[in-house]
C-alpha cells in the first residue's frame, strides 16, 4: 500500500505526457495550466487526516500533512483539465479582439477570477464543512461566475465537467481491482457521506465534476481566448 498514491500519480502524469506529446497544437496551454495548478498540491494538510490520509514516499502524508504525489497529481489534472474537451470536439483557440473585451459582463473579469478562493475561505473560516466540500462548492461557483463572464463557454464549461468525470473515473477505478480495501482504509468515510460507486466515493466524483466543469474554461478566461472549430489538433 505504501506506493499505491505515487503509482496513481505516475499514471495520471503518464496521460499528461501521452497527451502533451502527441498534440503539439496544445503544449502551450497544457504547461501553463499545470504550472499555475501544481502549487494546489500544497493545499494537502486541508485535507489530511480529516478527509483522507494515504501513505506517501517518505511517509510525508502523515508526517507533515504535504506530500510529493499531490503536486504530481495537481500538475497533470491542471493540463488534462484545460484541453480535454479541446481534443475531443476538435476545438482551437483565437484571442478575443479588444473591443469585443470592452462589453459590459467582462467588467468583472478580474473579479470573477477570485470567486473560487473567495468562497472557499468563507466557507473554510466559517463553517465546519470538511474541506472537500468547501473546494467543490468553491469550484461550482467560480464556473457559474465564470459562465456569466463567459456564457460563450456555456458548452465547455458543462461537458467538461462531463468528460473530466468520466476520465477520472476511469483513472481512480484502475487501481481498485489490485487494492480493493485502499478507499476504506484510507479515506476518512466518517467524515464524508460513506457513498460509494463502485467503489469510489462520491465525493471524489463532485471534485472531478467541478474542477472539470471550472478548470475546462479557466485557460480561455485568463488569457482572453475564445473557442474555434479546428480539423487537426495535433
Amino acid at each position: 500500500m505504501q506506493y499505491v498514491w505515487f503509482i496513481w500519480s505516475l499514471i495520471i502524469l503518464a496521460l499528461w505526457a501521452l497527451i502533451y506529446v502527441s498534440n503539439k497544437g496544445v503544449r502551450k496551454e497544457m504547461l501553463k495550466m499545470s504550472l499555475i495548478t501544481m502549487p494546489f498540491g500544497l493545499t494537502e494538510p486541508l485535507f489530511v487526516p480529516e478527509y483522507w490520509f494515504p501513505p506517501s514516499l517518505f511517509d510525508l502524508a502523515i508526517k507533515t500533512g504535504f506530500d510529493i504525489e499531490s503536486i504530481i497529481f495537481s500538475f497533470a489534472i491542471g493540463g488534462i483539465g484545460t484541453v480535454l474537451y479541446n481534443l475531443i470536439f476538435k476545438r482551437s483557440l483565437a484571442e478575443i479582439p479588444h473591443n469585443e473585451r470592452k462589453h459590459n459582463r467582462h467588467r468583472l473579469h478580474n473579479y470573477i477570477l477570485f470567486v473560487p478562493a473567495i468562497v472557499f475561505l468563507i466557507l473554510a473560516l466559517f463553517t465546519s464543512l470538511n474541506h472537500i466540500y468547501c473546494g467543490t462548492i468553491a469550484m461550482f461557483i467560480g464556473g457559474l461566475a465564470t459562465l456569466y463572464c463567459r456564457p460563450d463557454l456555456k458548452g465547455k464549461i458543462w461537458v467538461g465537467g462531463i468528460l473530466f468525470t468520466v476520465l477520472y473515473f476511469i483513472y481512480f477505478g484502475s487501481i481498485l481491482p489490485l487494492y480493493p480495501q485502499y478507499v476504506e482504509l484510507y479515506w476518512n468515510l466518517d467524515n464524508l457521506t460513506h457513498i460509494l460507486i463502485f467503489g469510489i466515493p462520491i465525493e471524489e466524483l463532485i471534485f472531478a465534476f467541478t474542477f472539470g466543469m471550472y478548470w475546462s474554461g479557466i485557460y480561455e478566461h485568463i488569457y482572453w481566448r475564445k473557442l474555434i472549430k479546428s480539423e487537426n489538433k495535433s
